[in-house]
């Protein structure tokens, strides 16, 4: 039984005792793609049940389907979550010591937040946790005024997307990054992570040197991470082991191994701390209240002052890391779902509140870990995302001793590999083929992610892209002169006197000086038409440029005919010589002089709207 199948197979159960039913044709066999989008749609819980339709058999067995869809994958959705609980644990101790805090805050902070994001969230598979990018921004404020102060930041900052992302749609703003600036931080955030994982190969012990592969310690550490990195790589090609995780068994294998051959390795217990493996609900359970020793209450303008703006940063880095995330996902899962802006935005600020409340630090929706969630089996449903962050609260109250023996090399391995499939080798590999612009845009938005941070990254990359295309288009504006007739009869003028330009491309603030200088206004005749068939009126500026050329043409005591306008577009011509009923600059009555012709046709003219704020 499939979802939007069972109708037919009830029709066809009914139809057996029909000596004259009809045999149907088998239908060719579907492509890739749209075995992908069918399969995908085919996981959605309960499709059918609540919509339109009047076949109820066919509601009937689609709730059914879905109902037994959504248990059989219930499976491979926890194990997805254990696979990407065990990959949160060695980031979420990285960006704590890059916060400054113990790594048991970082490590409740992915749980809390991880678990309320995963429940409400735009789409499955997303995962949450605390970020290097949320981390290095807040880091400054940990140093001089404490731990508590990163919390009230977060708590802040979850305020803030929950405001700005959800109830006034800012999120939604996210369509307008362009297609290289996603590359750019897709390349920019693997060079990030590969770089974090790099420390891991360095000696803590004495100078900080890279470990040499010659010595025991060394050997083991690169010979581990490529085992991790091969076996990750060979168990979805067995096929009794095609169910299992590769990340997960990869770390599994890579433990066992190094317990049976007692390698001299780094274990999460070595890095972390010994504390903060030792288990117990007490080390789990986090204090929930507002963060303690900040003056929330007591002087909440003197702490807005200080945390506000960490919490602004956080929110704009958070929120677009986030959406990002979401948007290659929704690419990845190809199911013609989109996950919602403003309900991400709403999910990333209520984990971020909730992080704030239990002494986290925040963060955001991780597109590493998401991948090793969907990769893995994760992105069916919501589970998995949950249960990654029920897995880790669990394994530090329970079994924190044996997360604490994982070597952190097998940790390193898969991160290594989700850094390989995260980075785009197409980008590469298409340099030389995209408009230099676009090259650019790609290094300066990758550069500025490694220097910097990604807000500053996308803001820097969508400018660029917009000027660089603002630049294009200001070129592409034309027109090409004929000769053309009346389109009424006009006193003491010949038909042969008249000259057409026929405008093409857009005309709008940045090809309005190029727009002036392609008429000749003193060698033109008395009537001169403008036909905007092929040239679409944008903004404010346009229509300036409009009017100043046809005050040109007035002043030489010529007139101007406009045609193939908009309604809107010559209403607004209209408003701006002074219209509704006054005297216009030509002195005449109404808003157009007399030298400023609209010749307005409902059959051939266009339709649009100019983007200018007209008045009430």
């Amino acid at each position: 039984l499939f979802p939007g199948r069972g109708g037919a197979l009830f029709s066809a159960a009914n139809n057996n005792n029909n000596d004259e039913a009809e045999v149907e044709q088998p239908e060719p066999s579907p492509s890739r793609l749209e075995s992908v989008v069918e399969n995908s749609k085919l996981l959605r819980p309960f499709r059918g049940s609540f919509g339109g339709g009047n076949n109820n058999n066919s509601s009937f067995f689609d709730a059914t389907a879905a109902a037994a869809d959504a248990v059989s994958s219930a499976p491979r959705s926890l194990a997805a979550g254990l696979a990407v609980s065990l990959a949160m644990i060695p980031e979420a101790v990285a960006f704590s010591f890059v916060a400054g805090v113990n790594p048991l805050v970082g490590l409740r902070t992915t749980v809390v937040l991880g678990f309320v994001a995963a429940s409400i969230g735009s789409r499955a598979g997303v995962c949450s946790s605390s970020s290097g990018a949320c981390s290095v921004v807040v880091a400054s404020l940990g140093l001089s005024h404490g731990p508590s102060y990163l919390s009230a930041a977060a708590l802040l900052a979850g305020l803030l997307q929950i405001a700005g992302g959800g109830a006034a749609g800012l999120g939604r703003f996210v369509r307008l990054v362009p297609h290289p600036v996603m590359l750019g931080f897709v390349n920019g955030l693997a060079c990030v992570m590969t770089r974090a994982q790099l420390v891991h190969f360095r000696d803590a012990s004495t100078t900080g040197a890279f470990l040499d592969p010659r010595t025991a310690a060394g050997g083991a550490m690169y010979g581990l991470t490529l085992a991790t990195m091969a076996l990750a790589r060979i168990i979805p090609r067995v096929p009794y082991l095609k169910r299992i995780p590769p990340s997960l068994g990869a770390v599994a294998a890579s433990t066992f191994l190094s317990r049976a051959l007692n390698l001299p390795v780094r274990t999460l217990a070595d890095v972390a701390g010994a504390d903060t493996f030792r288990g117990g609900f007490a080390a789990a359970l986090p204090r929930i209240g507002l963060p303690p020793g900040v003056p929330l209450l007591s002087d909440p303008f003197g702490t807005l002052r200080i945390i506000l703006p960490y919490a602004v940063t956080m929110a704009a880095v958070g929120s677009i890391e986030s959406l990002l995330t979401v948007q290659l996902l929704d690419g990845m899962a190809d199911d013609g779902e989109r996950g919602s802006t403003r309900r991400e935005c709403v999910a990333q600020g209520l984990g971020n509140v909730a992080s704030g409340l239990t002494g986290g630090i925040g963060g955001c929706a991780l597109l590493g870990q998401s991948i090793i969630n969907v990769e893995s089996g994760g992105g069916a449903s919501r589970l998995s995302g949950m249960s990654a962050a029920l897995f880790l609260g669990i394994g530090i109250a329970a079994a924190a001793p044996l997360l604490g023996e994982v070597p952190i090399a097998a940790f390193v391995g898969v991160m290594l590999l989700v850094c390989r499939s995260t980075f785009s080798w197409s980008s590469l590999r298409v340099l030389g083929k995209i408009p230099r612009l676009d090259a650019l845009v790609i290094a300066l938005v990758s550069f500025v992610t490694i220097r910097d941070d990604l807000a500053k990254a996308v803001v820097a990359g969508t400018i660029a892209s917009a000027l660089g295309f603002a630049w294009k288009q200001s070129t592409n504006i034309d027109a090409v002169p004929s000769t053309a007739s009346s389109s009424s009869a006009v006193p003491g003028r010949k038909k042969d006197q008249w000259k057409s330009y026929n405008l093409r491309g857009p005309l709008f603030f940045g090809s309005t000086r190029k727009f002036s200088t392609l008429f000749d206004v003193h060698s033109d005749p008395d009537d001169v038409v403008l036909d905007f068939s092929e040239c679409r009126v944008v903004d404010h500026s346009a229509l300036q440029a409009i009017n100043d050329l046809a005050d040109r043409y007035g002043k030489a005591g010529k007139r101007v005919h406009l045609r193939r306008l908009s309604k809107n577009c010559a209403e607004l011509l209209d408003r701006l010589h002074g219209g509704a009923g006054g005297k216009g600059k030509g002195g005449g009555k109404g808003g157009l002089p007399p030298y400023e012709v609209v010749e307005s046709d409902p059959v051939s003219d266009p339709v649009y709207d100019v983007t200018l704020k007209r008045n009430a």
